[in-house]
């Protein structure tokens, strides 16, 4: 069965300005849509097609660079919809204590987190994730993802130049901060440490 592109859990215009009806009409319409068909041509009539895109992205690491990036892109892409929300809430009372263990406070988790997505050179994702009970901050280059890696992640930040262009030209700092301050999902991340796994993308 082919992956499908999954629907934006909010309005095309729901996260705007940080994030426009325009920009994600292309971000979630065309490249996440590329990369599902780069996927399903990939993997058809193999031992792959009908596998969770997890497993895909495992498969593929180390194995098969092109199926990895297409693999990878399209579960980061489907993490990353849901790592936004028009009102993000706040975080649960477990994360909330974590946050605090790790960072200091909320407020110090959002500042490092645009100082490392600001500081990534080139394409990539920045990630907060959780393992072993502790969190930290994790940075993949490009295509890569946590998907198949011995993480939790809780949320994503993408800081490929397409995700921001549009709303902000070459001024990442300025969309990092609408986003992280304004639009990230509290409630997705404390759901997924809650859970104790990792996100799976809909079959």
């Amino acid at each position: 069965m082919a992956f499908r592109l999954i629907d934006l859990p909010y309005p095309s215009d729901g996260l705007a300005p940080a994030v426009s009806a325009e920009t994600l009409s292309y971000h979630h319409g065309k490249h996440h849509q590329a990369y599902l068909d780069k996927t399903n041509a990939a993997i058809a009539g193999t031992d792959l097609d009908g596998q969770p895109l997890e497993a895909v992205v495992a498969s593929a690491r180390g194995s098969n660079q092109g199926l990895f990036n297409n693999a990878a892109q399209s579960w980061n892409h489907g993490f990353y919809w849901h790592s936004m929300a028009p009102d993000g809430g706040e975080p649960s009372a477990e994360l909330t204590q974590m946050i605090d263990a790790a960072f200091g406070s909320l407020d110090d988790l959002k500042t490092k987190l645009a100082e490392r997505g600001a500081g990534h050179f080139a394409s990539g994702w920045v990630w907060l994730a959780e393992k072993g009970g502790k969190l930290s901050i994790e940075e993949t280059h490009d295509g890569d993802t946590l998907a198949d890696l011995d993480f939790n992640p809780l949320l994503t930040v993408d800081v490929w130049e397409h995700a921001y262009y549009l709303d902000h030209q070459n001024r990442r700092p300025d969309y990092l901060d609408k986003v992280i301050n304004e639009k990230l999902n509290w409630k997705f991340a404390s759901e997924n440490l809650a859970r104790g796994e990792t996100w799976k993308y809909p079959a």
